[in-house]
């Protein structure tokens, strides 16, 4: 750039006969002009009033035709050169590529910020299609490792697992129900031990039957009950259930009572 400034300071210097020859031919050529100027108005008619579109018409179609008759004579002539002188023509010459450079550089600094731009673009899409490859994979890892579940886990596999998990829940709740009839045969023992030990200690004669049931199968009756029927989870009180037993689950709400009639009961919902 500050080459292309100092060859416009020196293309800017003239001698005098070089710059005085090249005013006397500019002074020639506007008055060229004004006299092509001044016949092209005396050529125009004048407009009158009363006819203004007719002559609005006439002028357009003068204009067009003086037009193109101007045209035909330029495409007719040969170029020339304005100025004959060596010196003139050279400081034109220099001008004219100064400005071409001038040009030419800003195009160059424009297509370089373009070519920068999409050079980000570029790499930004890059990272993008990248991504979108990292997440392809992934979504393909996945439906290959559904796939092979699917494949692993048929439908008689999961009848077998199914299957296996309902014995196992059946065996634990037979050792629930083992741990609780241990439980309650050791801290509740059925009613006639306690009445033999009482009747050898007082010797009071004490009359229980001997169709009473544990409190742990009072307890499995009722359960069965709710699993079975749970629409009606009621059990009838009869001479097998100790009353002492009726009253304690009634009391600590393991059992409630049928609101209608006293003699059924039912578990309590704990859930």
């Amino acid at each position: 750039q500050g080459e292309v400034r100092a060859d416009r300071r020196a293309a800017g210097q003239l001698s005098e006969a070089a710059e005085s020859e090249l005013v006397q031919q500019c002074e020639e050529q506007f008055a060229q002009l004004e006299k092509l100027q001044n016949e092209i108005i005396l050529c125009e008619p004048d407009i009158c009033e009363n006819h203004q579109e007719q002559v609005d018409l006439y002028v357009v179609a003068f204009r067009l035709a003086a037009t193109d008759a101007e045209l035909k004579l330029w495409m007719s002539m040969q170029p020339s050169s304005l100025a004959a002188n060596a010196e003139i023509l050279l400081h034109a010459g220099k001008d004219e590529m100064l400005k071409l450079c001038s040009e030419l550089e800003m195009v160059v600094s424009c297509c370089e910020a373009k070519r920068d731009k999409l050079r980000e673009t570029k790499e930004l899409e890059q990272k993008w299609l990248e991504e979108k490859k990292q997440v392809l994979l992934a979504a393909n890892d996945h439906i290959e490792r559904l796939r092979v579940e699917k494949e692993k886990y048929s439908e008689h596999n999961i009848l077998l697992e199914t299957k296996a998990k309902i014995q196992k829940m059946k065996a634990y709740q037979e050792q629930l129900m083992e741990s609780l009839g241990d439980i309650l045969e050791k801290h509740v023992p059925l009613p006639q031990d306690e009445s033999t030990a009482s009747k050898k200690k007082k010797n009071i004669p004490l009359k229980i039957s001997e169709d009473l049931v544990s409190l742990s199968k009072i307890l499995e009756v009722l359960m069965d009950k709710v699993m079975n029927t749970p629409h009606d989870p009621y059990v009838t009180i009869d001479h097998t259930f100790w009353p002492p037993y009726v009253e304690m689950l009634l009391r600590y709400g393991i059992a409630v009572r049928h609101q209608e009639n006293n003699f059924k009961i039912r578990l309590e919902t704990f859930f």
